[in-house]
């Protein structure tokens, strides 16, 4: 018998199950799964449809955002929530253009504002359009998701935190071959005589039926003639006088102006910044400066008096501008900002009556890299709860890294290793696999995120294009307009073609 209950001792335990029930992420996953079945289902008409770009912003720049947000709160960035990953629909985009695998801005607007994809560069025009080629845009030409809502008696607006003339808040008005014809001086001389018309002309000549309600960015110089401060036209028009010049249209320019500004009344263009405007992180370059929550409350508050409803194109441009410089520390800021945006907009309107879409024209090729335990800084060195984890040279290495950009190294050159302090300096460039002046887009599928009517149609995975449908059937829209080629004798005179 002492034999038998000593062999009993020796026999491993049987294993006791522990109560998942007890365990918060399993309680949280229980709330999560009752929340959706209780979901009610989305209604099928928007009043209101408000279109969040995050330039660039990728499945990994959210992951990164969402952990740099979180952690500069002092909480646990990966479990913490940017406010657009409480939308209840979720899906994923397919951004590749009419002749690339890895769209550019310029594309990545025009096709989710036109249903089409067209070429990298263009914007607003149909795929049949040839590069910088102004005698092909002028049939090509595609009315876009917000002309047509003007059309349709309801009012339109862009915000952007890059200048008004840039890629994407010209995919909102603007019909062009090439981006970058932003003042007259880009124009080609050929161009010009054709009929073609620079994007900031087009913002502001634009006919009635069609042009912007609001219009909050930056670009000043693409506005006022060469001699006039930042200006750069050549034809000598200050085409900020041109916009006031109609009956109740207004002007603003800096924060001071914008957080004053009557929300009833004409038209209003506010342009903070002779170029792009600064990232909040500068806090001396961005005094006076509008925030991106700041530009979208305002442009809300002024839409909505239209009683019969408005779209919205709110653009966080500098992601892309910081991902470019493989500033991650800027870059992601930039997500950040893109999510108060985004919380400012949930807050102001009815998921009833408003269509809210959160997503990316393309991604950046930024990489989360393992190692680091959840206490420690997104974007710094790998580190085990303050302890340096080495690469296969046994030399520290980074969390965040880039495949393309200024962080690659040169012919001969040796990327030098940061220590934690610098690494997680705001200035800090992280290094990249191949070396380039500026980063290059990734062609990976971006998140769609959405509420509000007909948002589960935005579910699974589709086409960057399809996203116009779902707003166009929002707005009970019957389609764009293509245009036809004009009379040689008036192409002078034709907005955007």
């Amino acid at each position: 018998m002492k034999a038998f209950l000593l062999l009993l001792a020796l026999l491993p335990a049987t294993a006791v199950a522990a109560d998942a029930t007890k365990n918060p992420q399993f309680t949280a996953g229980q709330k999560a799964l009752q929340a959706a079945l209780d979901r009610p289902q989305p209604k099928r008409k928007a009043r209101n449809i408000i279109l969040f770009i995050g330039d660039g912003m990728g499945i990994n720049s959210v992951t990164a955002g969402r952990i740099f947000a979180g952690q500069a709160r002092g909480l646990d960035g990966a479990s913490y929530k940017l406010s657009f990953e409480t939308l209840p629909y979720g899906g994923f985009s397919k951004t590749y253009s009419a002749d690339k695998l890895v769209t550019d801005s310029a594309n990545g607007i025009s096709a989710i504002m036109t249903g089409v994809k067209t070429i990298n560069a263009a914007i607003g025009v149909d795929d049949s359009v040839k590069s910088k080629d102004c005698q092909s845009a002028l049939g090509a030409r595609i009315d876009t998701l917000a002309e047509q809502a003007k059309r349709s008696g309801r009012a339109a607006g862009v915000v952007t935190t890059a200048g008004i003339t840039d890629a994407t808040p010209a995919g909102a008005y603007g019909h062009v071959p090439f981006r970058n014809w932003r003042a007259d001086v880009d124009l080609p001389a050929d161009a010009a005589k054709a009929g073609c018309v620079d994007l900031a002309r087009q913002l502001v000549e634009a006919p009635d039926d069609v042009r912007m309600d609001v219009a909050f960015g930056g670009d000043l110089q693409d506005f006022v003639p060469t001699g006039t401060g930042p200006g750069k036209r050549a034809d000598g028009r200050d085409l900020t006088k041109t916009w006031v010049s109609r009956p109740g249209a207004r002007y603003v320019t800096d924060a001071a102006g914008l957080s004053a500004l009557d929300t009833k009344g004409g038209p209003v263009l506010g342009i903070f910044a002779d170029g792009d405007l600064p990232s909040p992180v500068d806090t001396e370059l961005h005094r006076n400066v509008p925030t991106l929550s700041d530009m979208t409350a305002k442009a809300i508050d002024i839409l909505a008096a239209k009683k019969s409803g408005y779209f919205l194109l709110v653009e966080s441009a500098s992601i892309d501008k910081w991902h470019h410089a493989n500033n991650a520390y800027r870059a992601l800021t930039d997500v950040d900002e893109l999510s108060k945006a985004v919380r400012i907009a949930m807050d102001r309107t009815d998921p009833n009556d408003t269509l809210i879409i959160v997503t990316a024209d393309h991604s950046h090729g930024l990489v989360i890299s393992a190692g680091s335990s959840r206490e420690e800084p997104i974007t710094g060195l790998v580190r085990n709860h303050g302890v340096n984890l080495t690469d296969g040279n046994n030399q520290p290495r980074l969390t965040l890294s880039y495949a393309t950009g200024p962080g690659g190294p040169k012919a001969g050159a040796v990327v030098p290793i940061p220590d934690e302090a610098t690494a997680t300096s705001p200035d800090f460039h992280q290094p990249a696999l191949v070396y380039m002046a500026s980063a290059q887009h990734a062609g990976e599928d971006v998140p769609v995120y959405s509420r509000g009517p007909d948002s589960d149609l935005l579910t699974g995975t589709f086409e960057s294009s399809y996203i116009y449908q779902v707003m166009a059937h929002a707005f009970s829209l019957t389609g764009p307009k293509v245009a036809k080629p004009v009379a040689k004798h008036r192409r002078r005179h034709v907005h955007g073609r």
